[in-house]
């Protein structure tokens, strides 16, 4: 029972992980230039900003440390 547990979460951390990527890789993947890339970079900010705040709230976290997850998780998602 436990290997069958630490099977599952850990088939969830990876399957999380690797479909995963940056604005920045999609955008290249797309091979979008201009102000087309301008567009999607920014429209994907804005999404991963989104995502991270509501990270940050179920975290419940304020004040330094909401600024910190924010400034990280934003970063991480863009790809900066």
């Amino acid at each position: 029972m436990k290997s069958f547990v630490l099977a599952a979460a850990l088939s969830l951390a990876f399957a999380g992980g690797a479909s995963a990527a940056t604005c920045k890789e999609s955008t290249s993947k797309m091979k979008l230039a201009g102000a087309a890339a301008t567009s999607h970079m920014k429209k994907c900010e804005t999404e991963a900003t989104a995502k991270c705040e509501v990270d940050s709230n179920a975290r419940k976290l304020a004040g330094a440390a909401r600024t910190s997850h924010m400034k990280k998780c934003v970063s991480d998602a863009v790809g900066m």
